[in-house]
């Protein structure tokens, strides 16, 4: 009688919390991410209802809670925590096509009279060997290695104060912090060690320190960063998804990272390394 009764006055009985958090684990294994609102418009239910489910879902481990939403958990195994850097010169070896193909598609960007900041790290670093195909640029960069290269080129080239960190031939600490502070960017073309549903990582703090400042600093945020990083974290957080406007790479994420950036409204850029090479 009551099920006739709500029937008839249009209410729609809610579906079992069992029933409903398999739908949610279905949803959330299909589209590879998804927000609490969208759940909460997929299955009918209010975005408080669906946070109960969550928190039920990620105690028996079916999903992992982030930032806004929800990914699939890692079955398999734990992300991978990378502790310790390479060397400079190792890791640009590694992945090389694939960082001189995001580099030209990052070159693409820029104009000439536009100003960015350039960060530490080898795909930055593979950039600030594109940049001398331009002319006109006023560049920030911390790394000793990227001005040392375009100090001959036809750019207006500036290096922060602060301590030489030997390892990467970076430019990190408190002065070099307060002195970026000063400038506003068109552009910030930032290095990561890994990025995954959570955000960005780096190794190391000093260095993420002067990242924080390019992201603050800068109008369009832009990550360099090659597929074998994906799904990777480091040491050090260096900025949730949302900080970032775009990420250049050179191959689709896997599915929760892809649904993390798309929810994050970061554009994705997928630049393959034969057509980039075939249209340079």
């Amino acid at each position: 009688m009551r099920e006739r009764e709500g029937e008839e006055s249009g209410l729609r009985m809610k579906p079992p919390a069992q029933v409903r958090r398999r739908r949610l684990r279905a949803l959330v294994a299909e589209r590879g991410f998804l927000s609490v609102g969208e759940m909460a418009r997929r299955l009918g239910v209010s975005e408080m209802t669906i946070r109960r489910d969550l928190t039920a879902l990620e105690a028996d481990g079916s999903l992992q809670r982030t930032h806004g939403g929800a990914v699939l958990a890692q079955e398999e195994a734990p992300t991978p925590v990378d502790l310790h850097e390479p060397a400079f010169e190792a890791r640009s070896r590694r992945h090389a096509e694939a960082k001189r193909a995001i580099a030209r598609a990052a070159l693409e960007l820029l104009r000439p009279g536009a100003t960015i900041g350039l960060d530490v790290g080898t795909t930055t670093f593979e950039l600030a060997r594109r940049l001398a195909e331009m002319r006109g640029l006023k560049i920030f960069t911390n790394s000793l290695r990227a001005a040392g290269l375009l100090a001959n080129a036809a750019h207006d080239v500036y290096l922060p104060g602060g301590r030489v960190r030997g390892t990467e031939l970076s430019v990190c600490g408190p002065v070099a912090v307060r002195e970026l502070r000063n400038y506003w960017l068109d552009y910030a073309f930032l290095g990561v060690s890994g990025i995954t549903a959570a955000g960005c990582f780096d190794y190391s703090l000093e260095d993420t320190e002067i990242k924080t400042v390019y992201i603050e600093r800068a109008a369009h945020r832009v990550v360099l960063c090659d597929s074998s990083k994906f799904a990777r974290m480091s040491v050090v957080k260096v900025c949730d998804l949302e900080r970032v406007h775009r990420l250049i790479t050179d191959a689709p994420p896997p599915p929760p990272l892809a649904g993390a950036l798309r929810a994050a409204g970061v554009e994705l850029v997928v630049a393959e390394p034969c057509e980039i090479e075939e249209r340079a």
